[in-house]
This record gives C-alpha cells, structure tokens and sequence, in this order.
C-alpha cells in the first residue's frame, strides 16, 4: 500500500495564518490521505496522522552547519520513515530547494524509484531558467498549479518539460465567507456610517507590486466629481490622509467576512503575477463585484470577466478611474456563485483525487 508523506518548512498545524496551511488543516481534520508530517515541532499535533519531527536543537544545528546541509534534519526525519519494499508519495509545497537533496538521498538509498515526488507550487510563472531548470522537472513526478493558466504558461516557456501536472484551484471557508442578505447588509452599513454610500474595500499587504499606490490616486480623481463613496483600507498602517479613504488597518481573518459582506466593491489592483488571489475569493463569496488585474491567475479565477471586471491594463491609473467611476453610474447585477466554487471542501476532494491518481500511477 502506498503512503503518502508530506514534508513542511512549517510546523503543523501552524498558528499563524497562511492560504495552504489553513487548507491542510482543514483537510487533515476530514477524510485525508495522509499518512506522515515531515515538520518541526508544532504547539499541538493532528491526532489522525503519525509525525517523524525535524529536529531544532543547538546540537543538531551544530551538525547542520558541519555537514554544510540546511535540509539535514528533513532527511533524517524522512529516513526514519522510509522501508525498503514500500511505495511513497512525497509532497513538497513550494520548497526549491529540498527538491535536489532530496533527489539526491533517494538515489543514494536505492529508493527512488520507490517515491513519487509531487510538488505543489503556489506561484504563477516560471522560475527557472528554460535550459537550466531541466534538472528540476527531471527530479521531480507531477507538479500541481493553482491555474490552468500557469500551466499554459509553463508549457509554453519551457522547451522540454518531462514530468506531469495537474490544477488545484486555492479554496476557502465558505460558512464564514458568503453573502448576506441585503436587509442584513444595510442594517451594517447603517451601523458604519455607511448606509447612503457605495462600499469599495482594498485587502492585503502594502507592497507597490499590490497596486494600493496606483488605486489611491485613482480614487483621488474620480472623488473629485462623486463624493457618494468610501474605501475602506484593510492591512496597511494609514498613510497621507485623503478624502473617503478609511484606513482600518490589520483586521484578524475571522473578523474579515463582516468587513467583505458589507462592502458593495472588491478592488484587486495587484501589479504581479498572482498565483491565485484568496482575498478574492473571499470577497467574491461574500457578494462584491470584483474588479482585479488581468495578470497572473487572476484572469482564470474570475472566470475571464464572468465574475467581475477584468483591467487590461492595470499599470494606468485612467485604467482604475474609469472602472470606479463605470461601476458608480451602471452598477452591474449581482453575480450568484455556487458555494462549492473555490471551496475548501472542493479543494479537499481534489486533493484526495490527486493522490488516488498517484497512487494508481505507481501500481503500474
């Protein structure tokens, strides 16, 4: 029977929080496949699957630094698990650099051929060189993206790419994430002061590849001519006071869905390649209309345009004033979503079909 281990850079679970951890977490609380973590000490450990801990004492960090080996203590943890005449399915989430030494330990203790590596990668484009980057889809069995899109995009930088691939779209908590009703949301809005006003809301970290520069000084120009709306500012400390700009700084994820259920507007400026965009789907299942970049996997995940407004040209500021100011004098019906859409029961049935897929590819 084969087993499926799953090697973490983090402990698990993990207690501060981050899109795929939250999503293991939920799945190792279901109906899982997992059968070993691979971490370091976590505070509390899942009850329904075994540990081989990575060790992070000062000793071994002294070993770590003599054998000139970051990823020692993995190993080890790994080789405890490993027996001869078994077959494995190794996971690895995001982790580049385990894939070589890794490789290279497996080849060493004969075993190989015994373990299917699937490696699931959180980002959008590719990150190695066409040419140089050969060694890791050599290393590796199956790669899983978080878009089609991705894939597309690999498959058509890379010369040769010799391993398989499968999609995995992010997913979230839709009984905390969905819309209310639209006597609940006034009842909010009146409560927030916002009850005569069209709701528009910005969430994530305030790096410039986040967009939240370009969005303000579109906002500062369409608020010129329309006064009947507000921005509320999620996860960023306040900057330059500016006229129905609202800062609220960092908001904990289970007080977020209020915040996304009373707003009427979800602005996504990123000016990266987004592997996915979770904040987006959140809002998107809480009722906004979601206008976003058409860069990375954002395009997919609003469907091309069915979910929302899609920006060609995102780097322009007229690109984001005309798409406020559109949304503001013909806003558009409500879309209805499926709550299985981007769900994490959805992305916990994916998984599973993931690994029963590896499985079967091994028996062969």
């Amino acid at each position: 029977m084969t087993k499926v281990i799953l090697i973490s850079q983090v402990p698990l679970p993990f207690s501060k929080i981050g899109s795929w951890t939250t999503l293991y977490k939920n799945y190792l609380q279901g109906e899982h496949q997992i059968d070993f973590i691979i971490c370091e000490p976590p505070e509390k450990q899942f009850e329904n699957v075994k540990y081989s801990l990575v060790a992070n004492d000062l000793i071994f960090k002294i070993r770590r630094k003599i054998k000139k080996n970051w990823y020692l203590g993995y190993l080890e943890a790994l080789d405890r698990i490993l027996k001869p005449n078994e077959k494995y399915i190794i996971q690895i989430i995001d982790n580049f650099g385990i894939v070589k030494p890794l490789t290279s330990f497996l080849v060493a203790k004969g075993l190989r051929s015994n373990c299917c590596l699937q490696f699931f990668y959180h980002g959008f484009p590719p990150f190695y060189e066409n040419y140089h980057g050969r060694w890791f889809f050599d290393s590796i069995d199956e790669m899983v993206l978080l878009t089609n899109d991705s894939y597309l995009a690999h498959k058509n930088y890379y010369t040769v790419l010799p391993t398989r691939f499968a999609v995995l779209h992010n997913g979230i908590d839709t009984t905390k994430f969905f819309p209310l009703s639209l006597k609940e949301k006034q009842a909010i809005k009146q409560t927030k002061n916002t009850n005569d006003k069209t709701v528009f809301v910005w969430c994530s970290q305030d790096r410039p590849k986040k967009g939240l520069n370009i969005l303000l000084q579109a906002w500062k120009r369409v608020y010129e001519t329309r006064q009947d709306m507000v921005l509320w500012v999620i996860g960023c400390e306040p900057k330059t006071p500016q006229d129905g700009v609202v800062y609220l700084g960092r908001i904990p994820n289970d007080e977020l869905p209020v915040y996304f259920q009373t707003s009427d507007c979800y602005l996504f400026p990123t000016l990266c390649h987004e592997g996915f965009g979770m904040s987006l789907i959140e809002a998107l299942h809480c009722g906004n209309y979601c206008i976003a970049s058409a860069i990375g996997g954002v395009s997919e995940v609003l469907q091309y345009g069915k979910l929302g407004k899609l920006i060609e040209n995102p780097h322009f500021v007229s690109a984001w004033e005309n798409a406020i100011l559109d949304f503001l004098e013909d806003p558009v019906p409500k879309i209805t979503i499926s709550p299985e859409l981007y769900s994490s029961e959805s992305w916990s049935a994916g998984m599973n079909s993931i690994i029963t897929n590896a499985k079967a590819f091994r028996a062969d």
